[in-house]
């Protein structure tokens, strides 16, 4: 039997490693730009912090989660989503002590089981950023543009923004009380997870996919805003009217996890079919507290890597990337092909990309090599030029050709390139 990648997981080889990279260094650009920084915390974490912070009556931690028991005896958890350790990693650190508000980015794997599908994957890529230490609705408007902001550099377009106030536990209580005397005339029709969620968190029924028709018509979470929570949402709505930034409130939008409070958001781009946010995310002011037991105030988003290039792919956008060469240096014999892996060792040391043959491919096949790899510029070195201490660089382009002496070679590179 051939050893295959386990289901719903890829390689991701050149070219398409390319676009990853290109997409990584825009974006990272951007994040400077508004001052994130980056934090890399464990692939995998106690099971413990993902119960507690994305919710025990959720579908990721009941159906989702990658795990296991380790040799010590300790339930470990390949982390589903980027938040819970951030912020665990924010409290344990005690980095609240420190000036705020903190700005931290993050981009790395996730792992999920779920049905493997276009834009959804066991292990999947997220781009995640998290802003602590202030409750402030102007943050929530500037995170929510943040992501607007690297999708639209990548030419992405046709994009909708939906926005949502799920409120704080306080006048989310009366709202409960409210949705549950709702959905319990409708307890029989309901899925058989929304029936049990009916009575352990009604909540979460409000994102449940099947549903649809019965929660189109439940009371919505807008009309049950406390007045503080009321007064931070039309400041959030206030701001991103401010930079002209369009969004439809959708009463029913309350993410996957938990930890949520106030301002809950997704973009979406409805070319993707079912799967079609592209990044989604909120406030979270109680998550620190669940964690590490101090009330500070969060927000941040996630994007799925994999969603946007399938959304460049669907979008017909080709990015800005050409992989080419600066030099392929020819040889023939074996004394020219000593010679030409020291010219490449200096070359490379001041920072250019060259490349020779190391298969022992004739002159015409290495010239082929040369432009399948879309080399600027070729030389080709033999017991002549060696002799005479000159050779003949060729423009593959423009067809130029130049003479140079041997011993100039970097130099003369360095002022072409």
């Amino acid at each position: 039997m051939k050893l295959k990648a386990p289901r719903g997981t890829n390689d991701i080889l050149p070219p398409v490693s390319l676009q990853w990279q290109y997409i990584e260094d825009l974006t990272k650009k951007i994040l400077h730009n508004y001052n994130y920084h980056e934090i890399r915390t464990p692939i995998f974490e106690y099971t413990e912090l993902f119960q507690r912070g994305i919710g025990e009556v959720t579908d990721i931690v009941e159906k989702e989660m990658y795990s296991f028991t380790d040799k010590g005896g300790r339930g470990i958890t390949l982390r589903p989503e980027g938040t819970a350790s951030v912020v665990r990693s924010f409290m344990e650190n005690k980095v609240y002590g420190q000036a705020q508000p903190t700005k931290y980015y993050y981009l790395g794997p996730m792992f999920r089981y779920e049905r493997p599908q276009a834009g959804r994957f066991r292990q999947f890529h997220q781009l995640g950023i998290e802003a602590f230490g202030s409750n402030d609705p102007a943050l929530d408007a500037e995170v929510i543009a943040l992501g607007l902001n690297i999708l639209k550099k990548l030419g992405l377009n046709n994009l909708e923004v939906y926005l949502n106030s799920i409120g704080c536990p306080e006048c989310r209580v009366k709202y409960i009380d409210k949705l549950k005397a709702y959905l319990l005339k409708y307890e029989d029709e309901l899925c058989s997870d929304c029936q049990r969620r009916l009575q352990r968190n009604p909540f979460r029924i409000l994102d449940c996919k099947i549903d649809n028709e019965i929660i189109k018509e439940a009371p919505i979470i807008t009309d049950y805003l406390c007045e503080e929570c009321n007064q931070h949402f039309n400041m959030v709505k206030k701001y991103l009217d401010s930079i002209e930034v369009k969004y439809i409130v959708e009463p029913t939008l309350v993410r996957g996890l938990d930890y949520y409070t106030n301002t809950a958001f997704e973009v979406k781009y409805t070319g993707l079919g079912a799967q079609d946010t592209i990044f989604g995310g909120g406030r979270y002011n109680g998550l620190a507290e669940e964690i590490g037991d101090k009330a500070i105030p969060g927000i941040g988003f996630a994007i799925g890597l994999e969603r946007i290039l399938l959304t460049i792919e669907r979008q017909g956008i080709k990015l800005p990337i050409e992989e080419s060469l600066d030099l392929f240096i020819t040889t023939i014999g074996e004394k020219a092909k000593e010679a030409a892996f020291g010219y490449i060792y200096k070359l490379r040391e001041v920072g250019l990309k060259v490349e020779m043959d190391y298969l022992g491919r004739s002159v015409k096949g290495q010239m082929k090599s040369a432009d399948r790899m879309n080399a600027t510029y070729t030389i080709i070195i033999g017991d002549n030029e060696l002799d005479n201490g000159v050779a003949t660089i060729r423009n593959m382009k423009s067809g130029e050709e130049l003479e140079i002496k041997l011993i100039e070679m970097t130099e003369k590179m360095q002022s072409m390139v």
